[in-house]
């Protein structure tokens, strides 16, 4: 991981915007991004960002980087829903995360490359 750039949910938008087909909505008062109405990701706290892994990605991500990913708590965290620390990440951790989420819930159609 580079030097941490105090990434904002503003940063998380950015990225999250550029990928295909992603919309932001509200998920329970909170900012979250969907493709194909399938949330991948969500603003639920100033400091954090929350995107869906499968449990394999989860546990890797948590290996590699302890201090910015931690599952989320209770049976969402189980299911791969991770919390991403926005201090402690750079835009590329969190663009390859974002990347990740997205290809876990867009339907392969909308998959770049993908025909």
């Amino acid at each position: 991981m580079s030097d941490p750039l105090s990434l904002t949910h503003d940063d998380v938008r950015r990225l999250a915007l550029a990928l295909p087909s992603a919309a932001e909505q509200a998920h329970f008062g909170k900012a979250d991004f969907r493709v194909a109405g399938k949330v991948f990701a969500t603003l639920p706290a100033p400091d954090h960002a929350v995107v869906e892994l499968l449990p394999e990605q989860q546990d890797l991500l948590i290996s590699a980087e302890p201090a910015v990913f931690a599952p989320v708590a209770g049976a969402w965290g189980l299911k791969g829903w991770t919390k991403l620390r926005l201090a402690n990440c750079d835009t590329a951790t969190l663009s390859s995360a974002l990347n990740m989420a997205w290809h876990n819930v867009a339907p392969r159609r909308l998959w770049p490359g993908v025909p």
